[in-house]
């Protein structure tokens, strides 16, 4: 047996591979190595691309119309053209309308970009609201960057249809839920009809990342009896979970992974600024703190969503160039919501941050341009007069700046995306509603026409389909 252990023993010291059939592991080959950190680096960072194309439009002149161009200007008996699916001009009754260009008389009514809600759910919580539908919070961990939105978008979901027509909203962000403390990628969308969430994602947008902050996560898992449970939880798993981010970069770039791991490439995504952050945060004193995080770890809060208490640290927000994505008037329903007030756009807008009005809600998607109305009032009342065009500005320009699609659409700057919603009256009246809608130059609503109501199409055949007044 000695003789045997000693012939084995040569046999090992003179080749791995005898070693290796005498049950002792073998180290990796350098190419094997090589190749796997390879897989493991270099990946098709859009994997789900957007097929969106746009539908087929008309050159359009809108003449004699109130334009609210979407960078706080407006423009008095104005004259805006689409063609080619982008804006081509805007400007005064003295701008020469081309031969060929559909003319449409705006007399009284008023001319706006298409409308961008940054916090939605549509898709992820659609209607039906059913437990089957339920598909925006994957509740099962604190910390979920590897799941993306898109993959729980419901295309058919009638409260596209309704934001178009009710609310002239155009593009839209679709964020995961708030039960966890990084709850996955948002996806940009154009707010049109397709067979596949791909058919709808608004080309070359950038992804966000969705954390959240506060009384959420912790009472998610708090009640699962896991961390965390507090405040200081929630920023300690936050903590750690950016330090393994900060290492799986380090490796990265050393060439030194070996297998992909999709939650880090989401947070490394954000490390290299790739990738957005829209956070959810309630408190001033938890929006300072998370601040001072992004600091620490060198990523940046594009928005703080719902920021009821944004107005008392309007400074910091100006600053680190952070908006604030709120309501006119939403607050109460729960302690972190308790010291919100409707002066809060006004008191923002007075200190020089970028304000947001949001909706977090498929009724209020419908109506944005009341909300923004709603906060310019509440801004009167207390002695800070904000004009028309800013107010615009908040469901516009601002949103698209926060969602890093501002070169793209948000103003009816030539160039830009021919997304333009024409109204009945005053869209900061409570009276007025759009009645035409373009998307990319397309026409995609015309109250005075029922052949251009959208319709989901789970809502065929069905009583009320289509809900459009």
């Amino acid at each position: 047996m000695k003789l045997v252990r000693v012939l084995a023993f040569a046999a090992c010291a003179a080749s791995l591979a005898a070693c290796g059939a005498a049950g002792e592991a073998r180290p990796k080959s350098a190419s094997a190595k090589s190749a796997s950190a390879d897989k493991a680096q270099t990946f098709d960072e859009n994997p789900y691309p957007s097929t969106y194309k746009a539908y087929p439009g008309d050159a359009v002149a809108i003449v004699g119309a109130t334009v609210y161009d979407g960078t706080g200007a407006r423009i008095d008996n104005g004259t805006v053209l689409v063609s080619g699916g982008k804006v081509e001009a805007v400007g005064g009754a003295d701008l020469a309308v081309p031969a060929g260009y559909r003319r449409i008389d705006g007399a009284g009514r008023f001319v706006t970009p298409g409308i961008i809600d940054i916090h939605s759910h549509l898709g992820v919580y659609p209607s039906p609201g059913v437990e089957a539908n339920s598909d925006g919070n994957e509740a099962t961990d604190p910390t979920t960057p590897q799941v993306w939105a898109e993959h729980s978008v419901w295309p058919q979901d009638p409260g596209f249809s309704r934001a178009l027509a009710h609310g002239g909203v155009t593009s839209l962000e679709i964020l995961p839920g708030s039960a966890n403390l990084m709850g996955g990628r948002s996806v940009v969308l154009k707010n049109v009809p397709a067979r596949t969430v791909q058919g709808m994602k608004f080309p070359g947008a950038p992804y966000d990342l969705k954390m959240a902050c506060g009384e959420n996560p912790k009472r998610v898992y708090g009640s699962k009896g896991r961390m965390p449970s507090t405040r200081m939880g929630n920023f300690a798993v936050d903590r750690a979970t950016w330090i393994k981010a900060v290492e799986y970069r380090k490796k990265r770039d050393a060439g030194k992974l070996e297998t992909r791991d999709l939650a880090m490439e989401t947070l490394v995504g954000v490390l290299d600024g790739k990738i957005r952050v829209q956070n959810h945060c309630y408190r001033a004193d938890e929006m300072a703190q998370v601040l001072d995080m992004a600091k620490e770890f060198g990523y940046k809060v594009s928005a703080f969503h719902h920021a009821v208490e944004a107005y008392k640290i309007a400074d910091l927000l100006k600053s680190t160039d952070t908006c604030a994505a709120i309501w006119a008037d939403w607050w109460g329903f729960k302690m972190e919501a308790y010291d919100g007030i409707p002066e809060n756009a006004a008191l923002l807008q007075d200190a020089g941050a970028c304000v947001i009005i949001h909706s977090d809600d498929e009724n209020g998607i419908q109506r944005l341009n009341q909300e923004a109305a709603k906060a310019q009032g509440s801004g009167r009342r207390m002695g800070i007069a904000i004009p028309d065009g800013q107010v615009i500005r908040w469901i516009t320009l601002n949103p698209a700046h926060a969602m890093g699609i501002d070169d793209r659409t948000g103003s009816l700057t030539p160039g830009k995306m021919g997304d333009v919603v024409l109204w009945n009256g005053n869209p900061l009246s409570i009276y007025s509603r759009p009645e035409k809608v373009w998307i990319d130059g397309a026409l995609m609503y015309d109250a005075l026409d029922p052949r251009r109501h959208p319709i989901s199409d789970f809502e065929l055949g069905q009583p009320g389909e289509g809900d459009v007044k």
